[in-house]
């Protein structure tokens, strides 16, 4: 695990990042708040390719949780099982459904503790649905930015919780908003898990990582 960097290089890391792509977007295909929860739900261990495949269709007939129910489950599975953990996806997905009808009038919350009751929203999911549609400056941990924060020493930390908290606590305000956005297309497209592009990194001088390839 790298040592965390300084207030000043995070700060210029952050710049990079935002002069590069000032408005970064998360990669999953939505239409609404509904939408997004379903999304980022399926696409826990999926990629958000996988999972954009999926609901092309789905969500053209299936865009609110009433719509959802009426769909019905089996008909569900029929759209998603090409992702992984279909069925357990499939029930939780219209188990949440019924819960917005019957409990919020049809509306997708905007508090994370009223996301994470629902079935199958983990503080992750909650945490990128109010990032990408209430536009709250939280982080949403996966992967990609749990390996970059450690990496680099922007967020470094043992567990997704750490290195949430480090971001919080490290990343200037004026990052914020779209820092995990960043953090993920980075890791995702440049810093991946085997074989970094450490050559054409916008950030390598300042990186921490003692393995880099030149």
């Amino acid at each position: 695990m790298a040592k965390q960097l300084s207030y000043h290089t995070i700060h210029e890391i952050f710049s990079r990042f935002r002069d590069a792509e000032p408005e970064p977007k998360g990669e999953l295909e939505h239409v609404n708040a509904y939408t997004l929860v379903v999304a980022v739900a399926l696409s826990a261990q999926a990629t958000d390719a996988g999972v954009n495949k999926a609901t092309r269709a789905l969500f053209k007939i299936a865009d609110t949780p009433q719509k959802m129910l009426d769909l019905g489950e089996e008909a569900l599975i029929e759209h998603i099982k090409t992702i992984g953990l279909f069925r357990q996806k499939a029930k939780n997905v219209i188990k949440l459904s019924r819960i917005l009808v019957e409990e919020y009038g049809g509306e997708v919350p905007s508090s994370r503790a009223a996301l994470q009751s629902l079935p199958g929203v983990g503080r992750k999911t909650a945490n990128v649905v109010l990032n990408m549609w209430w536009g709250q400056p939280t982080q949403a941990v996966d992967t990609h930015i749990f390996r970059v924060g450690n990496r680099t020493g922007i967020a470094p930390g043992k567990d997704v919780a750490a290195v949430e908290r480090a971001i919080e606590d490290n990343v200037p305000a004026e990052f914020q908003h779209h820092a995990h956005h960043w953090l993920i297309l980075h890791g995702r497209y440049t810093c991946k898990a085997r074989k970094p592009l450490c050559n054409t990194c916008l950030i390598r001088d300042l990186c921490q990582y003692e393995e880099k390839n030149l």
